[in-house]
């Protein structure tokens, strides 16, 4: 039998099954970032939390007023680790004090200087925010996807940047023609 190099998930989409039990990823969308042999970091693109970049920018800069200006932006929980964490995904094409370019002209920016920029109008045009992200340990990911935890999807601009946070999971699943509602939670246990 031959030897596999094994296959890494990185910039696909995980969509967590119907039977998923864990609450951080119960019925979430997730962007994998990153996947090596030493583990695996991913953004949930799915959850918005009760809060907006204006409430951020108020902890990060108080003295400006043009906080209601971004109001309107949404912020996502990105996952259990590093809760105070900002992970901004947007267009490549913008660098920022610490941007990684990543695959098909997606960049995430970690510093504070692209959210002054989205809330001064300079920033990218199409963004996510996320504070927190998902990790997983060496093989952690591999084994969960052997546990049919996770569907996995090709990754699309227009899902993470053009549909509306409820309408993703639904969407990504329709990408690969599956429907979710139809996976019982007993999946897998025949």
């Amino acid at each position: 039998m031959k030897n596999h190099a094994p296959t890494y998930l990185k910039h696909q989409f995980l969509i967590a099954m119907p039977h998923m039990a864990d609450p951080n990823f119960a019925q979430t969308l997730t962007y994998i970032v990153e996947h090596t042999a030493n583990g695996a970091m991913g953004l949930v693109i799915n959850r918005p939390m009760e809060l907006s970049l204006a409430d951020i920018l108020e902890q990060l800069r108080p003295e400006v007023v043009s906080a209601a200006l971004c109001a309107h932006v949404p912020v996502y929980g990105g996952g259990p680790v590093m809760t105070d964490r900002g992970f901004v995904l947007h267009p490549s094409g913008m660098s920022f004090d610490a941007t990684a370019q990543l695959e098909d002209g997606l960049a995430l920016s970690t510093s504070a200087d692209v959210l002054f920029s989205i809330a001064d109008g300079r920033g990218p045009q199409r963004s996510l925010i996320c504070l927190g992200y998902a990790g997983w340990e060496p093989g952690q990911l591999e084994a969960e996807l052997a546990d049919n935890a996770w569907l996995t999807c090709p990754y699309s601009a227009h899902i993470l940047f053009e549909t509306s946070s409820e309408l993703r999971l639904d969407a990504a699943a329709k990408h690969l023609g599956v429907n979710l509602n139809l996976l019982t939670s007993q999946a897998g246990h025949s």
